[in-house]
């Protein structure tokens, strides 16, 4: 018996604009999101792998192996120096290996990807010098950067174009639930030696056994259709649809709408040279420098949260505590976002959201009393979160099928550049300005957004990929 989607699949001949077409008109039904809520299990076990630095710090400290400050600006022994040495690995993830989901595809680099960096963890797990931690760390942090592109480009490509916001909200709702659970772990692991193993090592073991469960889930993800289509593989993307459309057309009871006229891009070879040509140039030139400076207020907080809090003269204890506090508000920006995401304009948020980081930056740098703190923490974290759904779904959305892992892999590997730095930079601010210094250098970097993203940003929100890229 025909399913009620047949009529209007077939009507069009399978083209890559047809394939997404049919994509972009789904409804919203159980599998889409089962589909979404997959790709962001992979995003929980990133981001608790990501943001652990800062919560295993003291314990790294307390067991010898790292110093909590650096002697001379690059000393290799400090704090700063493994979460750079992550940083490094990110950057030669994303900007080396950005390209392998395009060329291999969405799902085995998925994959592999996360394999190698549970490895990478485990094997770090047992380190006990200075130089075997920052070595792993850095061979996680290849595997983190591949699979940081590779999700983006996933999930914008399997999200009709009425939810792709939605979509990203989701991603990192779940995915920032990570940063109150590590907190949480560190909290009560990293005082205390567990079997006589240091409790920094549980956090990292921990982190490492939850991915090899998303592993076993991953099977029932299809290959990203646009992508297959785009690679000439029209008869695979046509199934992959087909089996999609007839669990939809199933859950949705009635007829699906019928696909609006496909919009056919050009086949790009998929070269590095075809994101320097009109319009995408200055898309990626904008996504660099936007980038290279968000960097300063995600990480220059998130980082270092537990330390800023030390310098406003609070007990470490007490601090870890409120940091955890802090940590609870991290997946609330995206689920804010699961209500407007797709209401409001992308760069729209991204330019409120930098503003909202100022004021509350400043305000928590001239504070001693540990509510208002918090209070600004929380904001601090929020907008942070926000602005974080709401340019991972913006830069995925502002180039073409062909180069889009290669090109959201190189523009956001300046903000793992910038942030090998930034950890540096941070450090020296903090010993010479204090707090109020760390601020005020957040908020110059905030400014910069700004004016990048509101000068030179185009509006995507609710439109086809593939009328974004002409």
């Amino acid at each position: 018996m025909a399913t009620p989607h047949a009529a209007h699949a077939h009507a069009l001949p399978v083209t890559a604009g047809s394939i997404s077409a049919r994509l972009d008109r789904l409804p919203a039904t159980r599998s889409v999101w089962t589909l979404i809520v997959l790709l962001s299990l992979g995003f929980f076990f990133e981001l608790y792998d990501l943001l652990y630095s800062g919560y295993v710090a003291p314990g790294l400290v307390k067991s010898g192996i790292l110093t909590s400050t650096t002697t001379g600006l690059f000393g290799m022994t400090g704090v700063a120096s493994f979460i750079a040495s992550l940083f490094a690995g990110l950057f030669v993830g994303t900007i080396a290996c950005g390209f392998l989901a395009d060329r291999f595809g969405r799902r085995a680099i998925f994959t592999y990807s996360l394999l190698w960096y549970t490895a990478a963890n485990l094997v770090m797990a047992f380190q006990h010098t200075a130089a075997g931690l920052n070595l792993w760390r850095f061979v996680a942090g290849v595997g983190i950067g591949v699979e940081l592109v590779t999700i983006g480009t996933y999930i914008s490509e399997l999200a009709p174009r009425h939810i792709r916001g939605r979509a990203f909200a989701c991603e990192q709702a779940i995915g920032f639930m990570a940063v109150p659970v590590v907190a949480f772990l560190a909290y009560r692991l990293v005082p205390r030696a567990p079997f006589g193993i240091d409790g920094w090592r549980w956090v990292v073991i921990i982190g490492a056994h939850g991915a090899l469960f998303v592993w076993w889930i991953r099977r029932a993800l299809p290959e990203s259709p646009r992508w297959l289509a785009q690679k000439g593989r029209l008869a695979e993307a046509d199934r992959v649809m087909t089996a999609l459309e007839e669990k939809v057309a199933r859950e949705y009871g009635k007829p699906l709408p019928a696909p609006e006229a496909a919009v056919e891009t050009a086949h790009g070879r998929g070269a590095f040279a075809d994101m320097w040509k009109p319009p995408y140039g200055k898309r990626a030139l904008m996504m660099i420098i936007f980038n290279v400076f968000q960097t300063v207020g995600f990480y220059g907080f998130a980082n270092w949260v537990p330390t800023l809090l030390v310098k406003q003269g609070i007990t470490v204890t007490s601090s870890l505590m409120y940091s955890s506090i802090i940590a609870i508000a991290a997946p609330v920006g995206p689920i804010i976002g699961l209500a407007i995401a797709d209401k409001i304009e992308r760069k729209t948020a991204i330019v409120a959201m930098a503003a909202v980081n100022i004021v509350c930056g400043l305000a928590f740098s001239q504070s001693g009393d540990a509510a208002f703190l918090i209070a600004m923490g929380v904001g601090l974290t929020l907008s942070a979160n926000i602005m974080s759904y709401s340019y991972h779904a913006y830069q995925t959305e502002l180039f073409p099928t062909s180069i889009r892992a290669r090109a959201v892999g190189f523009v956001y590997s300046w903000s793992r550049f910038s942030a090998i730095f930034t950890s540096f930079i941070i450090a020296g601010v903090l010993k010479s300005f204090g707090t109020t210094g760390v601020f005020v250098f957040i908020a110059s970097a905030m400014l910069i957004v700004m004016a990048a993203i509101g000068a030179m940003g185009p509006r995507t929100r609710d439109l086809a990929l593939e009328k974004i890229s002409h």
